[in-house]
């Protein structure tokens, strides 16, 4: 009895979430998250001590949503939720196809996913672990990913592109250092580094959204790279940065000429 009540209780505060939902597409992109595969996934955590409660959405990504949750003593985590719709299939599977650590991961959607939530566990533990600040990973369970909440109890970190930097030139400095210790350290390319995925906490960038961040040693890892040192330069130029040509940055990134 006191399971149902929970898992009534889970499926209350989705409805919760999907009526205070301001668009059509908003409530359709719910729809799509809490499917009932995905529910139970969310008990499960509930009855393994991560999540008590669900707070409120943080972001909408790509490949997911984001939501604060918190255990059963109020402490806030993020609980990304990945997507099983076909859109995000179709896009996540070069990612996982190109990667030695999940060969044979192929043909089934929710297969894919659920190696997608894998995959960014384990990119944030290989960057985490090289020195670039990252949300600490917590736990990964089918297509979720509980990790640290970056943030206030009055709401979540802003990405860079909604903040005004005191000193936008040790931000830049800063982020080049992460692109050459998750290079070097973690050999690991993030392969969507933009001011849309790094947040500003405690006047430090942190680098989310790394489901797709593939190896060094990747066919496309060169060519993932020059495209995040466009988009980062691209970005801290128009903050009237001086910042490094495009090849500079790529020797401090990977050490070798380009």
């Amino acid at each position: 009895m006191v399971e149902k009540d929970a898992f009534e209780s889970l499926e209350h505060k989705i409805m919760a979430l999907r009526e205070n939902s301001r668009t059509g597409d908003e409530r359709k992109t719910l729809d799509e998250v809490f499917d009932r595969d995905t529910m139970l996934g969310i008990y499960k955590l509930m009855t393994d001590g991560y999540v008590d409660t669900i707070q409120y959405p943080i972001s909408t990504g790509k490949e997911g949503n984001v939501f604060a949750v918190a255990d059963d003593e109020g402490k806030l985590f993020a609980l990304k939720i990945y997507r099983t719709s076909n859109a995000t299939f179709n896009r996540i599977a070069r990612y996982i196809e190109g990667d030695k650590r999940f060969k044979g991961i192929t043909g089934s959607r929710r297969k894919v996913i659920y190696a997608w939530a894998s995959k960014e566990f384990r990119n944030l533990q290989r960057l985490e672990d090289a020195g670039v600040r990252v949300p600490s990973p917590i736990r990964y369970y089918k297509n979720m990913l509980v990790m640290e909440y970056i943030g206030t109890k009055k709401g979540p970190a802003p990405p860079l592109r909604s903040t005004v930097l005191d000193d936008p030139a040790k931000v830049y400095d800063t982020i080049v250092e992460y692109m050459r210790l998750a290079y070097q350290e973690a050999e690991l390319v993030h392969a969507d580094l933009s001011e849309y995925n790094i947040l500003y906490y405690r006047k430090r960038p942190v680098i989310i959204d790394v489901g797709q961040a593939v190896l060094t040693e990747h066919v496309n890892a060169k060519d993932f790279l020059l495209r995040d040192i466009d988009n980062v330069n691209r970005y801290f130029r128009g903050l009237e940065v001086d910042v490094m040509d495009r090849d500079e940055v790529f020797r401090n990134v990977t050490g070798t000429p380009r």
